[in-house]
Order: C-alpha cells, then structure tokens, then sequence
C-alpha cells in the first residue's frame, strides 16, 4: 500500500476489509475520490481461507484483500496504510478531518467507517494462540474443516448453546464445557442429551496441545478431556474509538454479544455524513454480507452526495 494521501478526499474509507474495498469500489466506478486507510489488522488473518464466498472459496483472506486492493486503484481510488486516530468535524465546510496516528491528515465530505471488531477471549491459557485455526467461533466460517472430529464447545456467551446445536450437525462427537457460565436451564440439558452432547461440568483451565493441534481440553480437577477443535463464543466489540470526537461510540448489542455501531438499512449512523459497514455494525457477518454491506453503503454515500450537489446547483442558478 504505497499511495499518497491527499489533502482531501470525497470519501475517506476507514478500514480496509472486504466492506471497506467494496464500498470504496462502488464510490471509485461512480467517480468520487475515495482513500481507503488500512492499519492492515483484519480480524480473519489466522484463517488459511475465505469460506461461504460464492466465487472466492477457499481463497487466502491476504489474497481477497490483495485483489480487491487492486480493483478500487483500478478505478482511481487510493489505498493507503495507516491507522486512524481521530476524527472531527469541520465546522466550515461541514465535512470531517481525519487525523492519522502518525500525525498525518486529511479531509473527507463524508466518513465510511468499515474498521471491523475486535474478539474478546476468556483468559484461558493458549487460548489466544490456537484462535482462528482449531480454536474456532463460527461454524459457518470453519465446521467443514472440522466435520468428523472431537469438537468442544466453551460456555462463554449467550451464543455457546447456539454453537453447540450448530456444531453437532457436522460432528456426532460434541462435548459442552460448562466452565463458568450459568448453570444450563432445564430445557437447554434436555435439548443437548436429546442431540447426543455430552456435557462436561468444571471449569476450563487450559489447552493440550500436540504438535502444534490442539488434542485436549484441561479442566480444573486436573482431567483432560480429548479434542480436536473448540468452539469459542467471543465478545465481538467494534473497532471505534476513534469516533469518539464525533459523539459517536459502539453500545452494547440486544443480543448480548458485545458492542457495534448502529446503522439504519441505508447504513447511515446517528451522526449526519458517517455511514457504518461490515462487522463494525452487523457483529456476526461474514466476509460476503460485509461486502455487500459495504457496497451498499458506498452506493448510498454517492446519491446522498449527489443530491447535496444538485441542491447547491439549483440555489447557484438563483
């Protein structure tokens, strides 16, 4: 990424993920100038591959994100590494100025902000480590690679028995750590004996790991119960502090699955001229609803501009 950043820009893009490249794409083929800045730090970069992405199956993350690079340049826009600070409004012009973290800046009519969300982790040792490779959070991203195998489940969120009913369809061999959670209702334990999860009390204190795969779960009494894979529950908490000097803040998802930016259909915030799109606003999307997210977004930045241009048109004409 070896742009040169402007003074200003139509639209800056913050984050450079899938949602980011497309809506800036959709923002470069209407003819807008658009920047998008990158601190290159996406969420899937342990995944070996893209998966649920008609066309792109299996695809490298890197290698997505490289094409998709390359087709906004393709068009014009810019792509620029950094990561972003802060951002204000510019009174005068009523458009923003965005403040890089390496002192750079530059000005935008309006703000895309697709920075993604961060996955918070139960403090077990190794945990960290094994994320995104057989330490796992979505069944849909990863349960194919899995199918077959001793899969666990951490009760860590309001998600975990969720994961666990989705996970036994591609595995038969399913344990459910209870670890710390709340104890299970009754009609939860009724619903994973009837699908055959066998259910481990205590808490969680640890991974085995064997030749770098995972091959056991350590729980407190001092037994390790066998697994190939785990599934993790993570609080999803969305990537904007940096919008803090526009009075916009991430608040607590209703489900209870962590922190995101509310956005309307259109993808438009509460704060005029900021849309939202991709992970930081839909916590649980994958890479190809972030896409399209994204690209929705851009095509409603450039009518939302057009119009503000044909309304200064029609006052310039008296």
């Amino acid at each position: 990424m070896t742009d040169k950043l402007l003074n200003s820009y139509d639209v800056v893009v913050a984050g450079g993920g899938a949602a980011g490249l497309n809506g800036a794409l959709m923002l470069a083929r209407s003819r807008r100038s658009v920047v998008v800045i990158d601190a290159g730090d996406p969420r899937n970069t342990p995944a070996s591959g893209v998966h649920g992405l008609l066309g792109r199956e299996g695809m490298p993350p890197a290698e997505l994100l490289a094409l998709g690079r390359a087709e906004v340049r393709q068009y014009g826009g810019h792509v620029v590494q950094g990561e972003i600070a802060s951002a204000r409004r510019e009174e005068e012009s009523g458009g923003f100025v965005v403040t890089l973290a390496d002192g750079r800046s530059v000005r935008a009519r309006r703000l895309l902000v697709t920075t993604g969300l961060s996955d918070e982790l139960p403090a077990i040792p190794g945990l960290r480590e094994r994320f995104g490779r057989d330490v796992l959070h979505c069944p849909y991203c990863h349960g194919w690679e899995v199918r077959d195998q001793a899969i666990g489940i951490l009760a860590s969120g309001p998600m975990s028995m969720h994961q666990a009913l989705l996970f036994r369809q591609l595995s038969a061999d399913v344990v459910y750590f209870t670890h710390t959670a709340a104890p299970l209702t009754d009609e939860e334990r009724a619903q994973l004996a009837a699908r055959g999860v066998r259910v481990e009390a205590g808490e969680v204190t640890g991974l085995e790991v064997t030749g770098d795969r995972l091959s056991g779960v350590r729980l407190a009494d001092g037994r390790v119960v066998a697994r190939e894979a785990l599934a993790v529950a993570t609080r999803m908490v969305a990537r904007a502090g940096f919008l803090d000097g526009l009075g916009l803040k991430a608040v607590e998802h209703p489900m209870g699955v962590g922190e995101h930016i509310p956005v309307d259909a259109a993808g438009r915030t509460e704060v005029a001229g900021v849309w939202a799109a991709g992970n930081v606003s839909d916590l649980m999307a994958q890479v190809g609803a972030s896409a399209a997210a994204g690209a929705a977004a851009g095509a409603q930045i450039n009518a939302d501009l057009v119009m503000a241009e044909t309304r200064e048109a029609v006052a310039a004409l008296g």
